[in-house]
């Protein structure tokens, strides 16, 4: 089962069960799909967002919503703090297991090892690397750096 139909069996589940917090960012989710989805049949007549697509907008979803967290926590507003928590659960369902540091450090090097790494110029095939091996399981914000730190 794809993506696309583990979203839309969890929102019909989240309909007859009236688990109404869990249906609305389901709902959230499944709109952000089809944006993406109209956005590409636009763009280059593509027939809509794969997999990995789908895993990128989780992502995105996710981040921002622990920004919005830390927002509201310094911000005093524990009730907002807490829905922003709780829809980060529900995102999470979909997304792979995040990998470990240590895996994480062993995934940049076998990257650096697959591209034939040698400076900071192969830096853009490193990440395009990692993005297309292990999309959804890392955050590249913080990867970056690292295969950095690595080539020099």
């Amino acid at each position: 089962m794809d993506l696309r139909e583990r979203v839309n069996s969890a929102l019909k589940r989240a309909m007859k069960e009236k688990d109404m917090a869990r249906l609305a960012t389901l709902r959230l989710i499944n709109a952000a799909i089809k944006d993406q989805d109209i956005a590409r049949r636009g763009a280059d007549g593509e027939a809509g967002v794969t997999d990995a697509d789908i895993l990128a907008i989780l992502a995105k979803m996710t981040k921002q919503r622990q920004e919005s967290v830390r927002a509201y926590e310094e911000g005093g507003r524990l009730d907002l703090a807490e829905r922003e928590a709780q829809e980060i659960a529900v995102i999470e369902e979909f997304l792979p297991r995040q990998l470990s540091d240590d895996e994480v450090d062993a995934a940049i090097d076998a990257a650096i090892k697959e591209v034939g790494a040698t400076s900071i110029r192969d830096m853009g095939k490193i990440m395009g690397q990692l993005k297309e091996k292990h999309a959804g399981q890392m955050d590249f914000g913080v990867v970056g750096p690292k295969v950095k730190d690595k080539l020099q």
